[in-house]
């Protein structure tokens, strides 16, 4: 069972055990929530799944791979759902599913289970994720079955139930927030955030355990944050904070150092009202202050480096490769396709990108690349730089051609 501690998976977990008779694995993976998960917190967690009924505890750190093998291919196909979103749930949820199928196959497990709404994406994520590894793998998603659901109408009622069975829980009747939280950001719903009118972003996020990724943008320093961020085929490979010196390399250190410096700016909130794979409107607010800062120095520095022809279709197959991450359909024949062709289309994005940090905002100040197309000379007002202007002539009387036929077809129609 993927397994967070938190209000839903504590009940799921004991009722599948205490009343459905089931032996339960309980697995988390470690993707950087809470930024570090100490070992203090790795206990109460397993005492907690314990408390539950589970009969082994899996902890397992994907930290590093969940970086370079899931949100740097996010990266690199320049993906926003719905044109706002980095998705930084989505993308966590093949990184848990894979290892968790691993561990069933470690345990001789038949059957997986997850504590995902029956209304919402994670459910179809999991599951997809599951089978797309595993189809003789069997789904039991307690929030699915009748007999739980009928029980357990929402919150609430979960929260009464991990009294009585003598399970801490974070969620209060006063403050019932959902979080979820990664390495790469932090989502809030549900509780007030329903309300879509509802300020999401107040300055304490009332209710919610103070444990943001981003400063208010009202408490962001007055003196930016100047950064150069290097990569090589698409990839980030380095980051330097040129006012202090700061140089990081490691895959997961320099996304981690771009959370830290991305969210001192107040880098990174967003509030949305998102649709639902499963055809309902969601409110959500997010803060994902590391890949924003990311998105945008890649984006600079690809108009640099990609040709412009294959630039518009990597841009229409990231339409389909955000859909089918927001869906679930990591491991898909068609993922692998899109993710070869994507993979091409970054082999020249090489190169600098300077960007500034300053009050929520990442300012791009210039880029520079080995494998640049940019020709100065070609391009300038000022010099010739083996262009003959004659040639465009021709090239605009082509591009009017059909403008020219259409104009007669329709004075023939007055």
């Amino acid at each position: 069972m993927a397994y967070s501690g938190g209000l839903d998976t504590s009940c799921q977990l004991a009722w599948l055990t205490k009343e459905k008779g089931f032996e339960v694995c309980a697995y988390i993976a470690d993707l950087g929530q809470d930024d570090v998960l100490t070992n203090e917190m790795v206990e109460a967690i397993r005492d907690k799944a314990e408390t539950s009924g589970a009969y082994a505890f899996y902890c397992e750190d994907v930290k590093s791979e969940f970086v370079t093998d899931f949100v740097f291919k996010l990266l690199k196909c320049a993906t926003l759902y719905e044109g706002r979103y980095l998705m930084g749930t989505s993308i966590a949820r093949p990184c848990i599913a894979k290892r968790q199928v691993e561990i069933c196959w470690e345990e001789g497990a038949q059957w997986v289970s997850h504590g995902s709404t029956g209304k919402g994406n994670d459910q179809v994520r999991f599951e997809l994720c599951y089978l797309g590894m595993d189809p003789s793998l069997q789904a039991i998603t307690p929030w699915r079955e009748p007999e739980y659901f009928e029980r357990f109408e929402g919150r609430q009622d979960l929260i009464d139930y991990a009294t009585i069975n003598e399970i801490p829980v974070g969620a209060t009747k006063e403050h019932s927030y959902s979080e979820d939280e990664n390495l790469m950001h932090i989502s809030y719903e549900s509780g007030e955030l329903e309300d879509p009118a509802y300020p999401g972003h107040k300055v304490d996020y009332p209710g919610l355990v103070l444990r943001k990724k981003t400063v208010d943008i009202m408490d962001a320093p007055d003196t930016p944050c100047n950064l150069t961020v290097e990569f090589k085929e698409g990839e980030p490979v380095k980051v330097t904070n040129v006012d202090d010196g700061t140089v990081v390399t490691d895959p997961l250190e320099l996304f981690l150092y771009l959370n830290k410096v991305g969210g001192a700016h107040g880098v990174g909130r967003i509030d949305i009202v998102e649709n639902r794979f499963v055809g309902m409107k969601s409110r959500g607010c997010y803060e994902t202050p590391g890949g924003t800062v990311l998105h945008h120095a890649h984006k600079d520095l690809e108009v640099l480096c990609m040709d412009r022809e294959v630039m518009r279709i990597r841009d229409t197959l990231g339409v389909k490769f955000t859909e089918l991450v927001y869906n679930g359909f990591w491991f898909s024949p068609e993922m692998d396709f899109i993710l070869s062709a994507m993979e091409k289309a970054q082999e020249p994005v090489t190169g600098e990108a300077y960007i500034r940090l300053h009050k929520g905002n990442v300012l791009c100040l210039g880029r520079t690349s080995a494998l640049s197309l940019y020709d100065a000379d070609l391009v300038s007002m000022d010099k010739a730089g083996g262009f003959n202007p004659v040639n465009s002539t021709g090239f605009i009387n082509t591009l009017a051609t059909r403008l020219k036929a259409s104009k007669a077809r329709d004075k023939k129609r007055q």
